[in-house]
């Protein structure tokens, strides 16, 4: 015999089913009279419980999605926040001009204020080029006996990628302790085989600020440093990368215009501090003793020099710090050698200080050959007020120019990694060697002035008369100006 309340439930609860025939209500086929009346009611609510429990799981998954979904949305906002600032207070304040560049109170400040002591005593070689800055750099790698440390921002493929990549993996399998630190996005085009060579021949290649969980606030702060330091006595910095675009003498749009420098001396002590900084952020390792850091004995009729850093991490307004003092300090002379310009409001108003106090101000920007056409529109739309004020501004002509130079009153360099932009100044890990000698200063002019020669100077009335087209670019990049 059938359950009748079962059977009734059944029946009732089924009802409307595709295929069902109901019974009169009441009865169920195969029971034994009629179902009382409070049985039929508790069957009805049995039947309205069933028919609302989907319902009430639907309702409790679309309030659990829309949780989910406002906590993930609070999370990418923070972590928005977290990437596109620079975490610090900006400098607000104009610095006042209290001594010039060549009072010796300025290089006091330099040292002491903001950055490493001046250390004396140093060798400081420019060199022009992938032809020139190549092979040296290549011949130290292979001379090393102790140690290699390198830092850099672009690694991409190509032969001199593999050169490069054959050098630290040769002297891995000799021994020698060798270290490289790349940039997760700089070098996103290296060839995996590059990679898995050095690592198999027993290279350290670690990537700064891969993405991990603990890594997502700073995704947006890169390592832009241009580093090489080998047995702890010779060292290389600039503006270069590891790509074919580097590679010949600017001769033609795909191969561009670059400045390294080779270094030896007392002030190589600092470079390697300098890769120690952030490989200690990314491995945990603190690398030291004489492998490293050996007894640097001064060159004879060397000069004084400083690696000068910056960080998000600390002291993220330290470059533009050093920046603004220089050109605070300036008497005579500023020539600015730069791949990227971009100048907040503030340095603006300080070079426009320089040139009404009767400083010559020449700049040399990317012309028509450049790998960030917004960054040039935007730099233009902020040359208004320093060609009014008499500031002589060239676009590079023949190739993309990737300099970062500085030379003030022939007196003192800053050159290395950083672009006078928002990005170098808050955002990325940068470092400048500065040199302080006039003999090498003026060496610097010198191939500064033959750069001149290849370019067009921009003049006032073209820079007013602009197309529309122009202005709108500028205004568009204006809006990213902070991530430029």
């Amino acid at each position: 015999m059938v359950c009748p309340v079962r059977a009734t439930r059944a029946s009732l609860c089924s009802y409307g089913r595709p295929g069902h025939r109901p019974t009169a209500f009441g009865t169920v086929p195969g029971t034994m009279g009629a179902i009382p009346s409070d049985m039929q009611a508790g069957v009805q609510l049995h039947c309205a419980a069933a028919a609302d429990r989907p319902m009430r799981k639907r309702k409790l998954a679309m309030k659990f999605g829309m949780v989910l979904i406002a906590a993930v949305a609070l999370i990418a906002a923070v972590l928005l926040v977290l990437n596109f600032s620079a975490g610090e207070q900006h400098v607000r304040q104009k610095l006042p001009r209290l001594y010039g560049l060549a009072d010796p109170q300025f290089q006091r400040a330099m040292g002491s204020l903001l950055g490493p002591p001046i250390a004396g005593g140093n060798a400081v070689q420019e060199l022009l080029n992938g032809d020139q800055i190549f092979p040296p750099m290549l011949e130290a790698i292979r001379s090393a006996q102790r140690s290699i440390t390198f830092e850099t921002y672009i690694y991409w493929s190509g032969d001199i990628g593999r050169a490069f990549a054959d050098a630290l993996a040769e002297r891995a399998r000799a021994g020698v302790k060798v270290h490289v630190l790349l940039d997760w996005v700089g070098s996103a085009r290296m060839d995996d085989a590059l990679l898995d060579d050095m690592k198999t021949a027993g290279v350290q290649v670690r990537k700064f600020h891969k993405p991990h969980w603990y890594t997502l606030a700073k995704l947006n702060n890169r390592t832009h440093r241009k580093l090489l330091v080998v047995d702890g006595r010779v060292g290389f910095t600039g503006g270069v990368g590891i790509a074919p675009e580097w590679t010949g003498s600017a001769q033609d749009a795909k191969h561009w215009r670059d400045t390294h420098f080779r270094v030896e001396g007392p002030v190589v002590a600092q470079m390697q501090a300098t890769f120690l900084d952030n490989w200690m952020k990314v491995e945990g390792e603190t690398l030291h003793g004489d492998d490293y850091f050996p007894a640097l004995v001064p060159v004879e009729g060397g000069v004084g020099a400083q690696m000068f850093s910056s960080s998000p991490a600390g002291g993220s307004e330290n470059m533009e710090l050093m920046y603004h003092m220089a050109i605070t300090a300036a008497d005579r002379s500023i020539d600015l050698a730069m791949a990227y310009f971009v100048p907040d409001q503030r340095s603006v108003e300080l070079l426009v200080d320089a040139l009404r106090r009767g400083v010559r101000l020449r700049i040399i920007v990317p012309g028509p050959i450049t790998d960030a056409e917004t960054v040039r529109a935007t730099s233009k739309g902020m040359w208004g007020p320093l060609l009014e004020a008499g500031a002589q501004i060239y676009e590079f002509q023949p190739t993309m120019y990737h300099c970062k130079v500085l030379v003030i009153d022939s007196l003192m360099t800053s050159v290395g990694s950083t672009n006078f932009d928002p990005r170098s100044f808050r955002l990325n890990d940068e470092a400048n060697l500065n040199v302080y000698d006039a003999a090498f200063a003026q060496r610097q002019t010198k191939v500064f002035e033959a750069d001149l020669e290849r370019s067009r100077r921009i003049s006032l009335q073209e820079w007013r008369t602009r197309p529309l087209w122009q202005r709108m670019k500028e205004r568009v990049g204006g809006i990213v100006r902070s991530q430029l």
